[in-house]
């Protein structure tokens, strides 16, 4: 057998999907066929592993070399020198074991040619791109060198993100940029509970399920939970929030592949596109068989007008079709806006010709579509569902198209995905009268990368800081609102971290009211965000646990905080959303006598923003002008000349720097408020020296 540079390999794709290499080699005589390599196919077709015992068989001129290999994709035809080839492999001896036999190499394919790099290559495959680590399989020998190889390039001031399922590149460009960034896919839930605590935060798709157990298992370490995509039911929120880990998603970005998916359906349903394309290219021609049904004047009712239901019906209105639409939280304005008619679940029911779902997965959702359900629908009523599987009890379904109650249904998403034999999902997928597709709503080009971007930018805005306007177990605020909030936002949450701190005793806070001050009518101010901050403040300085916006609400419940909320109109139009906010806790003693409000019992304080800062504006009944940066000491005093000046003596001996000063009183000559802030901690004797003047009544210092 004559070996030379014109050695080819190349790839006969089989209708099985299998990969079969045909080695051949230019003789005078031509060419002839050489032993066979069976691969099979892989999700990245720029990788061929090339079996080091196969090649030194051809070396040997042995007849027959057949080898597994794993992971492989192949061009139609690609040329290598096979000689040259094995010296590179040949290099490889001492780095790679797999399996304690099987030594390769990677060849990048580029412009149908091979170029052997020298890694070792095992049952996983893995690349390292600055500090992104991409895994593939959970080989406990791969993962630990993987890991030596991603710690070697982290950077130890970002934060940890670990990828779980397949992430868009500007995605990926985007967390590379703050934070040090894992890919590795197919974990087990065991696998991802043994990781996770070196995370703070974590990227999902559907595929994933973030149980309570991964939750524990983070030991507080994870902060952020994404879900590429809408849905979140693969994450357990009540865990995330309980142990204040903030769930996010990405609602926008695959809207537009989701309703157009939908509308594929549907006229692939109405059609028989499936069923007649499957029955052509059995070799018949079948047109009686499969005479459709037009949509032109048919009734779709759309279960659930968000954003992607919203826009089916806009695209349905398109196709000539009256379109209902059952919702109980959608706005009647926008639904007349695109021309859809608001109606109840029944009526939707009883009047539609096509049904699509776009509702999301809730205890209240959980197979609405049931036996009941379809009993209440026109018989021969066709069925859309791009939306979740879980809201159709699909063994009800079953029964209902083979009582013709439902004539055809076209499924995108199932109870249990991937349907396995035997389940109802699997049964649904073979049923003759069912369309199925394998989750594709958000599987575009466009979809994929614009998801990739949305989530990558909530978890890397939500691990520096920033409030996320797409979080799902925090107040949802739109981020306009979340914009012109963020000072009294901030404001919220000192107010409630200074209000606790004059608290006397230890008998704890179980009631507190906040009054919002404003111009603005009931619906145009939202206070969610507010009050998770304002819980916040109150509870994390008194609270060993971790405080966040999730589940701030939730602790406050825990501990029996109850907060009332109340709103008082501003004096006239500022154009700015509060006027003031003012936090009073109820039954308590205070610390400082002084900020006691209208009962002896309570204690209140007052802020506002000015120039974008926050301020505190009152004390108890006492009018002050205070900066919210850095500490406060704040003081009541005989209103008496040169008490400034001693005070200043005091901390300008003791090295304290005064960054503020702000005189408030009632009467002239009676008592005066008197607030100091300063850069750092005053001591305690510090403080002590300050109490023995004799013209200060009381003194507190407040720790921001």
């Amino acid at each position: 057998m004559i070996f030379d540079s014109r050695l080819i390999l190349y790839g006969l794709l089989l209708s099985n999907g299998a990969c079969q290499l045909h080695i051949k080699n230019y003789c005078p005589l031509g060419w002839e066929r050489r032993p066979s390599l069976f691969i099979s196919p892989v999700q990245c077709p720029l990788a061929l592993l090339v079996s080091l015992q196969f090649l030194e068989a051809l070396e040997e001129s042995q007849s027959e070399a057949i080898v597994s290999v794993i992971e492989v994709g192949v061009p139609a035809c690609c040329g290598v020198n096979v000689k040259e080839m094995l010296q590179s492999v040949t290099g490889l001896r001492q780095q790679a074991q797999c399996n304690n036999q099987l030594l390769a190499s990677r060849v990048s394919l580029h412009k149908n040619s091979l170029e052997t790099r020298r890694q070792p290559v095992c049952s996983r495959r893995h690349s390292v791109v600055m500090n992104v680590t991409t895994t593939h399989s959970s080989s406990p020998a791969v993962t630990q060198t993987l890991s030596e190889q991603s710690n070697q390039s982290r950077n130890p001031d970002l934060a940890t993100v670990l990828v779980s399922e397949k992430l868009g590149d500007g995605g990926l460009d985007i967390l590379r940029k703050v934070s040090n960034v894992d890919c590795i896919y197919n974990l087990t839930n065991e696998e991802l509970c043994a990781k996770i605590s070196d995370y703070d935060a974590l990227i999902v798709r559907s595929a994933t399920k973030v149980t309570r157990k991964v939750f524990e298992a983070s030991k507080g370490k994870l902060k952020v939970v994404g879900r590429a995509g809408v849905g979140i039911d693969n994450v357990d929120l009540e865990a995330a929030t309980e142990l204040g880990c903030l769930v996010v998603n990405a609602p926008t970005a695959n809207t537009v592949a989701a309703a157009e998916h939908g509308i594929a359906l549907l006229t692939a349903m109405a059609r028989n596109v499936a069923p007649s394309d499957s029955s052509m290219k059995s070799g018949k021609w079948e047109r009686n068989k499969y005479v459709g049904v037009s949509l032109v004047d048919k009734t779709l009712a759309v279960m659930g007008f968000g954003k992607v239901g919203s826009e089916v019906a806009r695209k349905a209105k398109g196709l000539g079709m009256h379109v209902i639409s059952h919702d109980p939280y959608a706005s009647a304005d926008r639904a007349r806006a695109i021309g859809v008619e608001l109606v109840s679940f029944d009526d939707a029911l009883a009047r539609a010709d096509f049904i699509s779902l776009h509702m999301p997965l809730t205890p209240t959702t959980k197979k609405v579509f049931n036996d009941d359900t379809f009993r209440k629908c026109k018989k021969g009523v066709r069925l859309v569902n791009v939306a979740r599987g879980a809201v159709i009890d699909e063994e009800a379904l079953l029964r209902a198209l083979d009582s013709g109650i439902v004539a055809q249904a076209a499924l995108d998403v199932f109870a249990v995905e991937p349907p396995k034999g035997g389940d109802s999902s699997f049964a649904l997928v073979q049923h003759k009268n069912v369309i199925a597709t394998p989750h594709l709503g958000a599987s575009t080009v466009e979809a994929q990368e614009g998801v990739a971007l949305e989530i990558a930018e909530a978890v890397a805005g939500a691990l520096a800081g920033d409030l996320a306007a797409t979080a799902v177990n925090a107040p949802m605020v739109p981020a306009e609102v979340i914009a012109e909030l963020t000072p009294y936002v901030v404001l919220a949450e000192k107010l409630g971290r200074l209000t606790v701190q004059l608290v006397s005793g230890s008998a704890g806070v179980k009631q507190v009211k906040v009054v919002y001050k404003s111009s603005r009518d009931d619906g145009d101010l939202d206070t969610r965000l507010l009050r998770a901050r304002i819980s916040k403040g109150l509870i994390e300085p008194v609270s060993d646990a971790i405080i966040n916006l999730v589940n701030a609400d939730y602790v406050a419940k825990q501990r029996g905080l109850k907060i009332s909320e109340e709103r008082e109109p501003a004096d006239g139009e500022s154009g700015v959303p509060l006027e003031s906010v003012s936090v009073t806790i109820q039954d308590v003693e205070s610390k400082f006598a002084s900020a006691r409000g209208d009962h002896s019992r309570s204690i209140t304080l007052e802020g506002k923003v000015k120039d974008g800062v926050p301020h505190l504006s009152k004390v108890g009944n006492f009018s002050v002008d205070v900066s919210l940066d850095g500490n406060v000491i704040l003081y009541r005093q005989v209103d008496q000349p040169g008490m400034i000046g001693k005070v200043g003596s005091i901390l300008g001996e003791d090295n304290v720097n005064i960054s503020f000063m702000s005189v408030g009183r009632t009467l002239r000559g009676q008592a005066a408020i008197v607030a100091i802030g300063t850069d750092e901690d005053v001591s305690d004797a510090t403080i002590q020296k300050l109490k023995e003047l004799p013209a200060i009544e009381e003194l507190v210092f407040l720790r921001l």
